[in-house]
């Protein structure tokens, strides 16, 4: 098994709502990221839309950088 595929974080499922609460984003800000193909989702029927609160982690939520950080 290649070295990537142990190390990779397990997926965290959530509906879009649940999201949203989680990462303290709106949906509508959740959807925009999912049109500009910053975040990665899956449809599970006609209505409900899948994200990943891992790639959230990952890709939407950053830190502040301190007045004395070089950034």
């Amino acid at each position: 098994m290649p070295a990537t595929a142990r190390r990779a974080k397990p997926r965290r499922p959530a509906r879009l709502i649940a999201a949203a609460e989680y990462s303290h984003l709106s949906v509508r800000t959740l959807r925009r990221r999912i049109a500009d193909g910053t975040l990665t989702a899956w449809r599970s029927g006609p209505k409900v839309i899948i994200v990943d609160l891992a790639e959230i982690d990952r890709k939407l939520i950053r830190p502040v950088p301190a007045a004395g950080d070089a950034a």
